[in-house]
């Protein structure tokens, strides 16, 4: 007989969520953090530098800037340990932290391959196995961010979607190794969305003009995302009433996968 998942233990009354955002300085994960924090989470911003991290958590009390490198030694233990030890809990791990640096086959060489690897792959295995005993205890939710990209051909830049669609692999594999611990592992993949991680790729401006173009004429629905779109995917996957959700991809592109 198949044993139940044990039940999800909600915040004691008058606590809050705890949730830990990694990337939490720009773009999609400070949106995230602040979604988060304007629901009545507690919320744990990772990232590697201070000040943004203290300019996501400007006007949000709730918000607690960690800095920390996701790909550092000890790294995980570290962060969930601060997580658990100051507010008693962890309630949601948000997956977010990733680079997009790449090039076509024949410049690719292990200085671009590596970091790539480390950054959006490595650390969210490492980052959620050291959270998961946290997570079973609250009924938590792993919720990783990767990218529609990964689900069709990019040429020029294949090893950054490569990372992503591994990402979409584990959560699928996760969510059903971690439902009988009553964990819930989900994902959004993000499209076009306006976030600094564009300008990292080491394109000239003209390029990502190029790309904006190409983009916009294969999006259903005209525009280029904000960060608070993808923010509210990831709330509302992460939310109670998502509890029969498991191993969902959700894209918020557009309609760009499916046109």
């Amino acid at each position: 007989m198949e044993t139940p998942a044990p039940a999800a233990s909600p915040p004691a009354p008058g606590a809050s969520p705890v949730v830990v955002v990694t990337g939490a300085g720009t773009g999609i994960g400070r949106a995230t953090a602040r979604r988060f924090a304007r629901q009545g989470a507690t919320v744990v911003a990772v990232g590697r530098r201070q000040e943004p991290l203290d300019e996501t958590a400007a006007g949000f009390p709730g918000i607690r800037p960690l800095a920390a490198d996701v790909t550092a030694q000890g790294a995980p233990e570290d962060i969930v340990r601060t997580a658990v030890e100051t507010y008693g809990r962890l309630d949601v791990l948000v997956n977010n932290a990733g680079i997009a640096v790449g090039g076509p086959l024949g410049t690719l060489d292990r200085e671009v391959i590596g970091p790539l690897v480390e950054t959006n792959l490595v650390a969210p295995v490492l980052l959620t196995q050291a959270a998961v005993p946290a997570l079973e205890a609250a009924g938590g939710v792993v919720v990783n961010v990767t990218t529609t990209v990964g689900q069709r051909g990019w040429p020029d830049n294949s090893v950054y979607p490569a990372t992503k669609s591994a990402l979409e692999t584990l959560t699928r594999c996760w969510a059903v190794e971690l439902a009988p611990r009553g964990v819930r592992v989900v994902a959004v993949a993000p499209g076009a969305i306006e976030t600094p991680i564009a300008d990292h790729m080491g394109l000239s401006a003209e390029q990502r003009e190029a790309v904006r173009k190409w983009q916009l004429a294969h999006i259903p629905l005209g525009r280029i995302g904000s960060p608070e779109d993808v923010a509210w995917a990831i709330t509302a996957l992460a939310a109670p009433e998502a509890g029969y959700l498991t191993g969902t991809v959700l894209p918020v592109d557009g309609g760009a996968l499916v046109s």
